[in-house]
């Protein structure tokens, strides 16, 4: 496994990022810019400290640099102002009108830069009937109808983690927007904008050629009842005699056909791949052959053909995958095993450069850095 240090610089070198401080999709989207070479400074409050998970081991905050201000102060806002000055992109998290109380809204961080590119990250968005409501991932993807089909179709729909919304539905589309308008405010007569990104908006997208397919009659709006929900048998995961998976996904003919031979069905079911009628029972011998063997045993079977068969690994196996490893996909950085900035650049190489931040840490550094001298007062109590 790699072990990174302070290496390249990344495609983002150079550009500037003010986080205000808040929890899921924003800092995500914040650590993303920052793992591609962003200098990006997380603006924490003097109570982060009291936060559930040690800031030692908030992978999201890698990469980055950490001061306190207290914006319930006089002079909070005016040291976020002065950030927001120097900046090229804010990201905040709050509810809508929160920033706007706190004095460190739209209107004034663009009356202090003009090109500023300002990131707001909600659930719900920043209009809406629901706008001003709490929320959190799994409420965002029920309403844009992804989460409806994730699962069993007997069964009530199954939850992806937080990736789909917060992160997939929340954060790309942030950084996106962010890189987008950042490019338009840096042409000759751009300016800068508020990028409005929201999960409901962003897991809805990310359905978009499902919506074609649904139109189109290609597909069922029932979970469990199409090519890529679980509903073709050669088309998901199953389990091994060690109560392990293998994921399946040999949809081509050509690897259907490698893929019944290796498992040795191929005679039973050579015709049932295109008659729908027959999935039932070909889903039952594909079920019951797999359950003959380990994982190992089937992942030793698979390997090196083009049969689309993969072990389903947990999060500590991934590391240790021969793929993984010569891929670097996971590096190891004080001490935390992790995975890499993604993607890869072939001139602007990126890496883990720095540990996650911990609150208010580098209050000098960036004071200096980004001559805000007055970062130096400007954390207030401590809690």
């Amino acid at each position: 496994m790699t072990t990174t240090g302070r290496g390249p610089d990344g495609p983002l070198a150079g550009v500037r990022v003010v986080e205000l401080a808040g929890i899921g999709p924003g800092p995500f989207a914040a650590m993303l810019l920052a793992d591609l070479g962003a200098d990006v400074v997380r603006v924490d409050r003097p109570d982060a400290s009291a936060l559930v998970l040690d800031p030692a081991y908030d992978l999201t905050n890698r990469n980055k640099r950490s001061v306190r201000v207290d914006l319930k102060s006089e002079e909070g806002a005016g040291h976020v102002l002065d950030l927001a000055e120097r900046a090229d992109i804010l990201i905040e998290g709050y509810r809508p009108g929160v920033a706007e109380r706190l004095g460190v809204g739209p209107d004034a961080c663009l009356a202090r830069n003009p090109r500023l590119v300002y990131g707001r990250m909600t659930g719900w968005g920043q209009d809406g009937p629901l706008a001003d409501r709490a929320g959190h991932d799994v409420g965002y993807i029920a309403l844009s109808g992804t989460l409806s089909m994730i699962g069993d179709p007997d069964g009530p729909p199954a939850l992806p983690a937080n990736l789909v919304g917060d992160y997939a539905g929340g954060s790309l589309y942030l950084v996106v927007g962010v890189l987008a308008a950042l490019r338009h405010a840096r042409t000759p007569d751009g300016t800068g904008q508020v990028v409005d990104a929201a999960v409901v908006d962003g897991s809805a997208h990310l359905a978009t050629m499902i919506h074609g397919m649904l139109a189109a009659g290609a597909w069922q709006d029932r979970r469990g009842s199409n090519l890529l929900d679980g509903g073709c048998p050669f088309y998901g995961c199953y389990e091994t005699s060690d109560g392990r998976y293998m994921a399946v996904g040999p949809l081509e003919q050509r690897f259907y056909e490698q893929f019944t031979t290796l498992l040795g069905i191929e005679e039973e079911t050579a015709s049932a791949r295109d008659d729908l009628g027959r999935w039932p029972g070909l889903r039952a011998a594909v079920a019951a052959r797999f359950r003959t063997r380990s994982r190992a045993e089937w992942t030793e079977v698979f390997e090196g053909t083009d049969a689309c068969v993969a072990p389903v690994l947990s999060l500590r196996e991934a590391p240790g995958h021969p793929h993984l490893a010569a891929r670097a996909t996971y590096v190891e950085h004080g001490g935390l095993t992790q995975p890499a900035p993604a993607p890869r650049f072939s001139a602007t190489p990126t890496a883990v450069r720095r540990p996650p931040a911990r609150p208010g840490a580098d209050t000098e550094e960036v004071a200096a850095d980004w001559d805000v001298p007055g970062l130096r007062t400007a954390e207030g109590p401590v809690g």
